[in-house]
């Protein structure tokens, strides 16, 4: 399987990307990921349409999908709360802050999609404040970089599988989104493929 290009974009002023890493999570989700037989009742009519028609022509019984997002360029940008949130007023009328926000692309024209990620949210999430002071506040701050990086690739996962077609709309959908981000994350894990992004 090629591994497809992937343009990534580093808007946050104080986060360290890993660039060689976060290619080889993704590459392992294109590679490895496995969409589930009772996952596909929950796609979009488009992406159970794009699936079916796939099978078909590559001779894959119905119930066991290829797994992933579309082929082509992938866009991964990494943004600040305040950035995300212009993305979310400019494109769904919503100024909110937000976790992700993905864009579907073109396969057609070589463009898998976009994800766009709020690092800010993820910090905040695990608790990690801006910028550390000396001494025991510096501490707690190293010692969240780990919960910080499992949770933002926690939100390139879900980009990649709204790309691969879940969906989270409504409570059914959401738990097979959810169980299919852990499986994702539990893949990573067992392969030391969770990228280790730094907030400075």
């Amino acid at each position: 399987m090629p591994v497809r290009p992937i343009e990534l974009q580093n808007r946050h002023p104080r986060l360290r990307v890993p660039a060689r890493e976060v290619k080889r999570a993704i590459a392992l989700l294109d590679a490895r990921f496995q969409i589930l037989p009772a996952d596909l009742p929950t796609f979009s009519p488009a992406h159970r349409r794009a699936w079916r028609a796939q099978s078909k022509t590559e001779n894959r019984k119905l119930s066991l999908p290829p797994g992933g997002c579309p082929p082509g360029e992938l866009s991964l940008v990494f943004l600040t709360d305040a950035a995300l949130a212009q993305v979310h007023a400019d494109f769904m009328d919503d100024p909110t802050t937000t976790d992700v926000i993905t864009f579907e692309g073109d396969p057609a024209a070589g463009l898998a999609g976009e994800i766009c990620v709020s690092a800010d949210t993820a910090a905040r999430f695990v608790g990690l404040a801006g910028t550390a002071s000396p001494g025991r506040a510096a501490r707690k701050t190293a010692a969240l970089q780990p919960a910080f990086a499992e949770e933002l690739t926690l939100y390139l996962v879900h980009g990649w599988l709204h790309l691969a077609g879940y969906d989270d709309l409504q409570p059914a959908r959401k738990r097979r989104m959810r169980a299919a981000e852990a499986r994702a994350m539990k893949l990573l894990r067992a392969a030391g493929a969770v990228p280790a992004f730094r907030l400075g």
